[in-house]
């Protein structure tokens, strides 16, 4: 007999596990507190809401199984591919840019807008006979215990008088994908001794559209990221099908604080971020676009478990909110799906031990993929203009082209191209790391030693001063040019 599986969220991840679900043939009710995004009445409320979305491997693989052949290229066929970063500086009063592929091997991120990918999961959905959706619900409370849950039917369309219907209903297993600001998490802290830690970083993000030129093309290359790094700010584009960009600037809050008072935000741009004005967006309509569009926080969350017993779970940002700076955000949470039922089918008659189990080991791959995305703030704002950082991703993807065998790669190649584990992934960068470092040490102390070794036997002052002169230039070239200031 069928399961009822309410999933409560309609976004990417929800729409997913209903997804996974409905395959495998239970009675899938989802529940949503905002209206129906496909409605065109609601689309444009939703469109600044999210960072544009980078689909890798891990979204990848959990779309490709998820039973429905036609799905992944419905969606993989909505983007569009990016070879690497697109790295915009001033060096020597000269703006250059400087790409940097991801891979040695060419695979790419696909660029994707978040709502399209949304309303392909629920074309599918509704395409299904198990299927239903209650949008405009808001969930009051659960009892995981007797399986029962509350919701309030909203509705800014109705009548006041027509507002505030309560309903109850029954459930066989819940899934919680209702975002950072979870109500299943909330109610399910009721029923376990959930540890939770929440953080919100001091950077917020604002959003901004880069129209395509007047003759209809791109008006940056199409197949990268583009970053305009200055350590405690950086400007991202990520390229659409429409030929435009999606951009995204990220601040600490007392930079948009200072922003907001001068309202010279055209001038800021000018300074830090080379040929966006006006090349791109000019000075008008960027100024319009920062102060219509919301200025909003980043938050990373952290807790665990994610179930109780057999009837509930969390998933994606429910469970694992994360900055979005490594962009795995999304595709962890898709992921996460993937795992689940995963466990669920090597369980058939046994959910509790499956929910178990998916929390004993996707715990510490979230709590790690949370960590590396603090951390990837560094590396795309600063450390892409380092020698050394670039010295090192040089490095390891020539020991994975030329010496397959020691299977050696970067830890970004590994989070993004393939589906190791997030915590082996930074267990084996922990360790290539450490060799890498030992090695650069090493070699350092010889020259060191080879140097007090030839000056002593020499006794030669000129030929002293002139290693170190050499030591001294190889050290500055490490550390990189500093930053063209005007």
């Amino acid at each position: 007999m069928p399961e009822k599986v309410v999933v409560v969220g309609a976004g990417p991840v929800g729409a997913l596990a209903a997804l996974y679900a409905a395959v495998r043939g239970h009675d899938v009710d989802i529940y949503e507190l905002r209206p129906d995004i496909r409605d065109p009445a609601t689309a444009p409320l939703n469109w600044n809401k999210s960072i544009n979305l980078a689909l890798s491997e891990r979204g990848i693989n959990a779309l490709q199984n998820t039973g429905l052949p036609d799905l992944a290229d419905a969606v993989l066929g909505e983007t569009f591919p990016m070879h690497g970063r697109m790295i915009h500086l001033e060096k020597k009063g000269e703006y250059v840019r400087i790409p940097q592929l991801y891979d040695p091997r060419g695979k790419s991120l696909l660029a994707l807008d978040r709502a399209e990918l949304n309303k392909a999961l629920l074309d599918h959905l509704e395409s299904m006979p198990n299927v239903k959706f209650f949008f405009n619900h808001k969930l009051l409370s659960v009892d995981f215990r007797k399986q029962l849950a509350w919701f309030d039917k909203h509705n800014k369309s109705e009548a006041p008088e027509e507002r505030g219907t309560e309903i109850e209903i029954k459930f066989d297993f819940m899934i919680g994908a209702d975002g950072a600001h979870s109500a299943v998490r909330y109610h399910l802290m009721k029923f376990v001794p959930m540890s939770y830690q929440q953080e919100y970083i001091d950077k917020l993000w604002c959003q901004f559209h880069i129209p395509s030129t007047p003759a209809g093309d791109f008006r940056l290359p199409p197949n990268y990221l583009h970053i305009w790094p200055h350590d405690d700010s950086m400007f991202i584009a990520l390229p659409n099908l429409d030929k435009t960009f999606t951009a995204t600037l990220f601040h600490t809050r007392s930079g948009f604080e200072a922003l907001d008072a001068s309202r010279k935000v055209a001038d800021y741009f000018t300074t830090h971020y080379p040929s966006v004005v006006p090349d791109l967006i000019t000075a008008a309509d960027l100024q319009k676009q920062y102060t219509e569009n919301a200025h909003l926080p980043l938050i990373s969350i952290k807790c665990t478990p994610y179930h109780y017993t057999s009837t509930g779970v969390i998933l994606g940002d429910a469970a694992h909110a994360m900055v979005p700076f490594y962009g795995q955000g999304m595709n962890a949470g898709l992921e996460d799906v993937f795992a689940l039922f995963t466990l669920l089918d090597a369980h058939p008659s046994d959910r509790a031990t499956a929910l178990a189990q998916y929390s004993a080991t996707r715990t510490p791959d979230a709590h790690t993929i949370n960590d590396l995305a603090l951390g990837n703030y560094r590396e795309m704002a600063t450390d892409v203009k380092s020698r050394v950082y670039l010295l090192r991703k040089w490095t390891e993807e020539k020991l994975d082209l030329w010496v397959p065998s020691l299977g050696w790669a970067t830890q970004y190649s590994r989070v993004t191209f393939s589906n190791m584990r997030y915590s082996e992934v930074q267990r084996r960068a922990h360790w290539q790391a450490a060799v890498f470092n030992g090695v650069l040490a090493g070699g350092l102390a010889v020259v060191l030693g080879a140097t007090l070794w030839w000056s002593r036997a020499g006794g030669v002052q000129r030929v002293k001063m002139g290693v170190l002169r050499g030591i001294c230039k190889v050290a500055q070239w490490i550390a990189g040019p500093p930053q063209t200031r005007r």
